[in-house]
C-alpha cells in the first residue's frame, strides 16, 4: 500500500512538472479575460471589452489591457499602481492590500461603474467582486487621470508615480480618454500578477 501511494505521488509530480510549461504558456490576454468573466458572469452585464491590469510588470511598461474578446484584439496603456503597494518606490508592486487607509493596490475583478468629475477630473467608479478588493468603494478605488503617468515620467524616473491604490492613466496623450469610452458602465476590470505583460 505504501509502495502503491508513493509511486501514485511520483506520477502525479511528473505529470505537475511535465504540464507547468504549457500551463504558463497559455497565460494569454485572452485567457485571463475569460476566467475573470467566467468566475464573474453574474455581476457584468457587458462582455465585448474586458480591462486587465497585470501588475507582474513595472510601472514603466505599458501593463494594463483594453481586450476586445470578438476581435481577439488589444491595446495597451500605462497604468500607476497605489504607493502602499510599493513603499520603497522601486516601479514595482510588493504587496497588495484591500485595507481602508493601505494606499495599496488590490487584486481581484471589479465591475465598472458610473462616470463622475472628481478632484482628478473625469473619473469612472468601480466595484470590487472579489474578497481581495470588496472595499473599492468605500476607499474610493477608481479610474482617473494623473500627472505622474506618462512616457515622459518612464523617460525621466523610468518609472510612473503612485496612486492612492487607484488605476491612474495618462490623462494627455488619449488613454485616459480611450479606457473611460471603451470600458464604460458595466464591464470587467481586473487586477493582478498575470505575467502576461
Amino acid at each position: 500500500m505504501v509502495a502503491n501511494l508513493s509511486r501514485r505521488a511520483l506520477l502525479g509530480a511528473a505529470a505537475s512538472l511535465a504540464a507547468a510549461p504549457v500551463l504558463a504558456q497559455s497565460r494569454t490576454l485572452a485567457s485571463v479575460a475569460r476566467e475573470g468573466l467566467q468566475r464573474h458572469a453574474a455581476g457584468i452585464q457587458r462582455t465585448d471589452i474586458v480591462g486587465i491590469a497585470d501588475f507582474a510588470a513595472p510601472s514603466s511598461a505599458a501593463r494594463f489591457f483594453l481586450v476586445n474578446m470578438a476581435e481577439g484584439r488589444a491595446t495597451s496603456h500605462l497604468v500607476s499602481h497605489g504607493r502602499g503597494s510599493d513603499p520603497a518606490h522601486s516601479g514595482w508592486v510588493e504587496r497588495f492590500s484591500n485595507e481602508p487607509g493601505s494606499a495599496a493596490s488590490s487584486p481581484g475583478a471589479y465591475r465598472t461603474g458610473d462616470y463622475y468629475s472628481g478632484k482628478h477630473g473625469r473619473s469612472q467608479r468601480l466595484t470590487g467582486l472579489d474578497p481581495t478588493n470588496s472595499n473599492a468603494e468605500p476607499r474610493a478605488i477608481v479610474i482617473h487621470g494623473a500627472w505622474y503617468v506618462s512616457d515622459a515620467m518612464v523617460r525621466q524616473h523610468g518609472k510612473l508615480g503612485r496612486s492612492e491604490g487607484c488605476f491612474a492613466f495618462d490623462e494627455t496623450n488619449g488613454s485616459l480618454d480611450e479606457v473611460l469610452t471603451r470600458l464604460g458602465p458595466g464591464r470587467l476590470l481586473y487586477a493582478g500578477r498575470f505575467g502576461i505583460a
